[in-house]
């Protein structure tokens, strides 16, 4: 691993499920020494859905490369256990509600006297102070306040459903590993480690292109395809398909255009499917 840009520095992982897992198992991945700690019950991804390899694949893919230990911090000893661990650590990073890691003896008060140049990441839904501190917060109820649900709804005409992919806690991953990457640096320059509070409710709203809609009172319902007018009279068209693309053209356009002997383009290529393979023969079509 000495050739990969964090070799050498060691990780204490107390987070669960994804937001915090998938930040330490990205600098497992760019060569940090993770140490997963868990507590008897395991983390409660080891037991979602198919469990084949006897863990979760939501488990292993946010857990692989880790190192794992099982601590039950309620029991006598845990606290002087996780303050040597500490005291050996680089970074830690937490996904507690506020104040729970400060009632079991190893908040960052405690474990900053053990380890001056600690760097800790505390992810939470709304933050370590203020008057929601106190409120757990999983991904659905985060894109539910910070109006994702709504959008969606207003703009597909369905019901609000929740999305399908955990951006909260993913995007707090990634917001959290620049948060920690930034305080090495500042680390290496001034000696001192930072205690790092993110607020994944704030994560959401820094990170949403489309907040500016809201703000100015003007919620675009997207057509099925959608163009966005460009410098010097052009437009840009938003498909996913560009195959599908070209053949709505050649069957609009090119259909229409009859030669002036000969079989007409339709009765020469027939179908969409053989005008697409015709034209692909013939034409390579790039995008810029």
């Amino acid at each position: 691993m000495a050739d990969f840009p964090l070799a050498g520095l060691k990780v204490l992982d107390f987070s669960r499920v994804v937001a915090g897992p998938y930040a330490t198992r990205m600098l497992s991945d760019l060569g940090a020494e993770v140490l997963k700690v868990e507590p008897p019950e395991g983390d409660v991804t080891r037991k979602l859905a198919k469990r084949d390899s006897g863990v979760s694949g939501n488990y292993l893919q946010l857990n692989i490369g880790k190192k794992n230990i099982c601590v039950d911090l309620k029991a006598e000893g845990a606290r002087e256990l996780i303050h040597k661990l500490a005291a050996q650590a680089d970074i830690v990073v937490e996904n507690f509600r506020p104040g729970v890691m400060d009632k079991f003896g190893i908040g960052w008060e405690a474990l900053s006297k053990a380890n001056p140049r600690l760097v800790m990441l505390s992810i939470s839904g709304y933050g370590q102070h203020g008057p929601e501190r106190g409120r757990a917060a999983y991904a659905p109820v985060l894109h539910a306040e910070s109006g994702l649900i709504a959008r969606q709804a207003e703009m597909s005409g369905g019901k609000p459903t929740d999305i399908q992919f955990a951006m909260a806690d993913s995007y707090s991953s990634l917001h959290g590993i620049i948060a920690i990457l930034s305080a090495l640096r500042t680390l290496d320059q001034s000696g001192e480690g930072q205690h790092i509070d993110l607020a994944m409710v704030n994560v959401l709203h820094s990170a949403d292109d489309y907040a500016h809609f809201a703000l100015d009172d003007i919620w675009p319902k997207a057509p099925e395809t959608l163009v966005w007018e460009a410098p010097e009279e052009r437009q840009i068209l938003i498909t996913g398909d560009m195959k599908w693309l070209w053949i709505m053209f050649s069957t609009k356009t090119a259909c229409r255009i009859r030669p002036r002997k000969g079989p007409t383009y339709r009765q020469r290529y027939g179908c969409a499917t053989r005008r697409w393979k015709s034209i692909s023969s013939r034409t390579r079509v790039s995008m810029r």
